[in-house]
């Protein structure tokens, strides 16, 4: 997970807010003059996209598509149920070092710890975290936001089919709400392989907020009343039932909610989109 964590340093500017605020284009331009090193190093925040827009990113064009090549493999971090913390590459490749005649390794483990590490009941080496998936959300719909419709990637790596920044956060969110909804066979991968929540007219329906998902199938683990940050799934599903990658590229960063037209029964829709 680390190694994506620098896709979600992103941020864009709308055109708008140079031309109100001219002396901090100028301040900037000082400021990146001054450091050609940096420049080289980052995605060019002088170079307008969309709508005259800037990005404020780590990860440059070419950075940013072999990041998303490994992200969206479902080889390595994308599972049927989100973005993988750990690539499972590293369930035949664990990463092995030998340190003063010990031998320590980082395997791909989907579910709970399989060491003592932390208390051994929490698990970064695998599982699905909803915050960090919300993160990269978040920023496919920056770089979206920037580059439109033009920039197109390889979802899942390898399938052939080209998806759009917005698409591919769509599904991924598409993936996540899937934990809680009931599959082909009525079941709900969130409830694993627990007959009494699946099957028990008390409790089938009542999903619970579980600290985080098995890599591979979506159960819940860890504590179970975590809808600080879980219940976060159901932000996305809203967004994107509510929004369009249209009206996104349209409305960029004008308002952290913005109101979309309205429902059938004329109740209007929002949809956050900063």
């Amino acid at each position: 997970m680390v190694g994506l964590l620098p896709l979600c340093a992103a941020t864009v500017y709308e055109g708008e807010l140079i031309a109100q605020y001219p002396e901090v284009a100028e301040r900037m331009m000082r400021f990146l003059a001054a450091r050609p090193e940096l420049s080289r190093s980052i995605h060019d925040p002088l170079k307008t996209g969309v709508g005259g827009r800037r990005l404020g990113a780590i990860l440059d064009e070419k950075k940013l598509r072999r990041v998303l090549a490994k992200m969206l493999d479902e080889n390595e971090f994308l599972s049927p149920y989100g973005i993988r913390s750990l690539s499972r590459y590293h369930a035949d490749h664990p990463y092995v070092v030998h340190v003063a005649g010990q031998e320590y390794r980082v395997s791909y483990v989907p579910a709970e710890s399989d060491s003592g590490m932390f208390g051994g009941n929490s698990n970064w080496r695998g599982p699905i975290w909803a915050p960090v998936n919300a993160l990269l959300l978040r920023a496919l719909l920056q770089y979206y936001m920037y580059y439109g419709d033009d920039f197109k990637v390889e979802c899942p790596t390898g399938s052939g089919r080209q998806m759009t920044l917005y698409q591919v956060a769509e599904e991924i969110s598409r993936r996540l709400s899937s934990i809680f909804l009931k599959d082909e066979n009525g079941r709900r991968p969130v409830f694993g392989g627990s007959t009494k929540f699946q099957n028990d007219p008390q409790w089938r329906d009542y999903p619970l907020f579980y600290e985080y998902f098995h890599g591979d199938n979506g159960a819940g683990l860890g504590a179970s009343h975590q809808t600080g940050w879980t219940g976060i799934v159901a932000r996305g599903m809203h967004l994107f039932a509510t929004t369009t990658p249209e009206q996104a590229l349209q409305l960029g960063k004008a308002a952290t909610v913005v109101e979309i037209e309205s429902d059938k029964s004329g109740a209007p829709l929002t949809a956050a989109i900063r």
